[in-house]
């Protein structure tokens, strides 16, 4: 039994891509997208020396390009804001006097329980005050 070489090539890949279901690092996919170009190079009937020599020109590229973008991914920050994360920075509307001590607000279409990020101001029913922080339950005005 004679197997081509693209086809140990596209077993090459499919090894290559269990470690990287497994472990979820993005090198063993770069990697199995070389010997994936290999096995292409084998198809068409490129020697032994070019199939190697893709797999590490594809294989090196893919590291050199995407991992660095993918690391600079992973690294930031989400852009999204979610839970009382997302309530930090609103703008809310008094129901009752917050003061230091407490009161109520209107945020995010709730009522939520209040108090001045400063003790010694008080805001007013009717008024507009912004979030600061989510202390438990209770939001922090200014």
């Amino acid at each position: 039994m004679d197997i081509d070489a693209w086809v140990w090539w596209l077993i090459g890949a499919v090894g290559l891509g269990i470690p990287l279901v497994l472990t979820a690092m993005p090198e063993f996919g770069m990697f199995s997208a070389g010997a994936v170009a290999a096995a292409v190079v084998a198809a068409v009937g490129g020697g032994t020396v070019a199939q190697v020599l893709v797999f590490a020109a594809v294989s090196v590229a893919l590291l050199a390009v995407v991992r660095p973008i993918a690391m600079r991914h992973r690294s930031q920050n989400p852009r999204f804001a979610s839970g009382v994360d997302a309530l930090k920075g609103r703008q809310a509307v008094v129901l009752e006097r917050v003061d230091g001590r407490g009161g109520r607000i209107k945020l995010a279409g709730e009522i939520w329980s209040a108090r001045a990020f400063d003790a010694s101001m008080a805001y007013e029913e009717g008024q507009q005050v912004d979030v600061v922080e989510i202390d438990g339950a209770t939001a922090v005005v200014m």
